[in-house]
């Protein structure tokens, strides 16, 4: 049998840091882990931190959710890495923050290696500053949120360094009240390590196999930004601040006046990371969250 965990949580929350660190702490304990990973846009970012881990066996899916792509893909997959890697010990699978986990699970199931495959719970990152403004989430969306962490085994309150002691208490009294079956951990970077999700999974109930109809066709959509020239850094971050707040998640290479190969930039719930790239990476930007249409495009992009 081979041990199986998802990993689940809104779209910026945190999801492959930890992802990221299971990976070494597996490979710490001698396993050899293989990663499922589920990307809303056409382009790989995600994975490619993967990638750069060293000889993972991973595989992907890419331009849609974990649950609406269709089972047949997700299904495709795995058995790719069940008969490309006959030597693995665990898959981690990581689902975009458009999916809904039960769905996911349902998605994970099949008859052509069920009985492989040993899942052992969904572990669910939440972004608590999203969690005490969730109401500014519409409605679908919110719903789906709510959904995440409903079904969750293992909940980690990412982002605390970002509230006070009082806010964070309160996430946790409000996430406890919401799901008073799951552990909260609160966790900086999303920082946890792979024994204590071991422990935790190993006395939790089965989980419900049920297929679950809720969190499709939702209204989330990515655009893809490709850059003619470079642009300069305050008048872009200008152009970030003044998005709206259903634009979730940003991740790319963005080429800046002055710097010699694109960094990688990161946005999610109005905060901003940029890192310096030391090859050069093609100048591109993906976008997801709703209503995309009305986005205003910054200067130095080619039109959608």
């Amino acid at each position: 049998m081979i041990d199986v965990y998802l990993f689940s949580g809104f779209l910026g929350s945190g999801k492959t840091s930890l992802l990221l660190q299971t990976i070494a702490d597996l490979k710490a304990q001698g396993k050899k882990p293989a990663v499922l990973m589920n990307e809303f846009g056409e382009l790989p970012f995600d994975s490619d931190s993967v990638k750069s881990e060293g000889d993972i066996p991973l595989k992907e899916l890419l331009d849609g959710c974990i649950c609406c792509t269709g089972s047949e893909k997700t299904e495709a997959q795995i058995q790719g890495l069940l008969e490309e890697n006959v030597d693995i010990d665990v898959i981690l699978i990581e689902t975009t923050g458009a999916a809904h986990p039960v769905e996911a699970l349902d998605a994970i199931y099949s008859p052509l290696f069920a009985e492989r495959l040993d899942v052992k719970g969904i572990i669910t990152v939440v972004d608590s500053k999203r969690w005490l403004e969730r109401e500014k989430l519409t409605p679908q969306i919110r719903m789906l949120f709510m959904e995440q962490i409903k079904h969750a085994h293992i909940m980690l309150a990412n982002k605390s360094d970002l509230l006070t002691e009082n806010e964070m208490a309160k996430v946790t009294m409000e996430l406890t009240g919401f799901n008073t079956n799951a552990p909260i951990i609160q966790t900086v970077n999303a920082k946890l390590d792979f024994s204590y999700i071991e422990k935790v999974l190993q006395k939790s109930a089965a989980i419900d196999k049920t297929s679950i109809q809720s969190g499709k066709n939702l209204p989330l959509s990515s655009k893809l930004l490709t850059f003619n020239s470079s642009v300069d850094k305050v008048e872009f971050e200008s152009w970030v601040k003044s998005l709206p707040d259903t634009v979730y998640r940003m991740k790319g290479y963005v080429p800046l006046n002055g710097v010699k190969n694109p960094c990688l930039f990161q946005y999610a719930y109005g905060m901003v990371n940029w890192l310096p790239e030391y090859v050069k990476m093609e100048a591109r930007l993906v976008i997801i969250g709703e209503n995309l249409q009305n986005v205003n495009q910054p200067k130095g992009v080619n039109p959608f």
